[in-house]
């Protein structure tokens, strides 16, 4: 996401990303990753719960589709930083509106299921 803003801003889209954690915790992720759009700091997971965003559990780490995620990541230069108060809690990616509107939704299964930023995008041109 951060290294495609740009083209989310060209479609008039505007990017956040909602975290768990503290202030401190946010500034710190802010740093490391170079993220310049907002992050907000969800520490009840209301938005977490509101989305049916779920938990994964130690035998999710062992899941052919987390290793070969892992892999890919790290064979493109990531590397995982300080973990969060919660690293087994799942993620999922979202386009809404304009208006009460609902375009795209992805509800992550498993650690390294992100949405494809190519589905996020086309979501924006319908």
């Amino acid at each position: 996401m951060r290294d495609r803003e740009a083209e989310f801003r060209a479609l008039g889209a505007r990017v956040a990303a909602v975290g768990l954690g503290d202030a401190a915790y946010a500034r710190a992720f802010r740093d490391e990753s170079g993220i310049t759009f907002p992050l907000l700091v969800d520490a009840e997971r209301q938005a977490y719960r509101a989305a049916g965003l779920g938990s994964a559990t130690l035998l999710h780490v062992l899941r052919p589709a987390n290793i070969a995620a892992g892999l890919r990541a790290r064979a493109a230069g990531h590397r995982q930083r300080r973990k969060g108060p919660d690293p087994f809690q799942l993620g999922g990616s979202f386009v809404f509106g304009p208006g009460d509107v609902d375009r795209y939704a992805h509800v992550s299964q498993t650690f390294g299921d992100n949405a494809p930023v190519t589905a996020l995008l086309a979501a924006l041109a319908r």
